[in-house]
């Protein structure tokens, strides 16, 4: 997205959202990180509610674009794509497409950490920014929106579209070893949106990490992570 001259990064990011907002107040919410909020304010005046909402409806919008467009696919290659199309790095890429770092509300110690390029905090505002066209214009007008950035993905992608974790098992006992193990190793952020992080261990490898929303999406990046190193996956 290229911004004009004469263009503010808040105005810039509402041409390329392609969305003309009734309520502009809810686009500033999703924009603004608690390090930006005054101390009368309350976490409530930032993206944070928004982030989790907006989670949700890109969640029904991908899984209902890939029910239409891949008739034939199972449960295991939609929950694939569905992995790659909602996961925070395509979700970062697209915001940064929009611009949407130049228009965070953030504080200067935030800015000053490199906060407007921070993959987690781009995704977590693109999401916000979903909430926000959702509750102004309804799931017709959000649907549209994640349609125009997130088809295009959907249709061209050509990873793997096999379970990464039962890839790995087949893998696995293909060379008889034991079936992978999965420990949490860590787990962040607020109850409402944490972040877990797993390793797989296989035996006579090193074992595998992963993140992610979920334990079972953190397990699937871990298997991921695993398959890709010993080759047997590539980009």
């Amino acid at each position: 997205m290229t911004k004009k001259p004469d263009q503010n990064p808040i105005s810039a990011l509402k041409t390329a959202l392609h969305y003309d907002f009734k309520d502009l107040e809810l686009l500033r919410v999703a924009l603004t990180h608690a390090s930006a909020l005054a101390p009368s304010e309350t976490v409530s005046g930032s993206y944070q509610r928004l982030e989790f909402l907006g989670d949700r409806v890109l969640g029904l919008a991908i899984a209902s674009m890939l029910h239409r467009h891949f008739p034939k696919a199972d449960e295991g290659e939609l929950a694939r794509r569905f992995n790659h199309m909602v996961k925070r790095e395509t979700c970062a890429e697209i915001a940064q497409e929009l611009g949407v770092g130049d228009a965070m509300r953030i504080g200067l110690a935030e800015a000053q950490t490199g906060g407007r390029k921070k993959t987690a905090l781009l995704a977590d505002i693109c999401e916000a920014v979903i909430a926000a066209i959702y509750l102004d214009g309804g799931f017709e007008a959000a649907e549209a929106f994640v349609k125009r950035l997130w088809e295009p993905r959907m249709l061209s992608w050509s990873g793997p579209l096999r379970d990464a974790k039962t890839t790995l098992q087949e893998w696995a006992q293909s060379r008889s070893l034991p079936t992978p193990r999965y420990e949490v190793t860590g787990r962040e952020g607020p109850d409402h949106a944490p972040s877990f992080t797993v390793s797989v261990i296989v035996q006579g490898l090193e074992p595998g990490e992963g993140a992610g929303g979920s334990k079972r999406i953190a397990e699937q990046n871990a298997a991921e992570a695993v398959l890709r190193r010993e080759g047997v996956w590539k980009e």
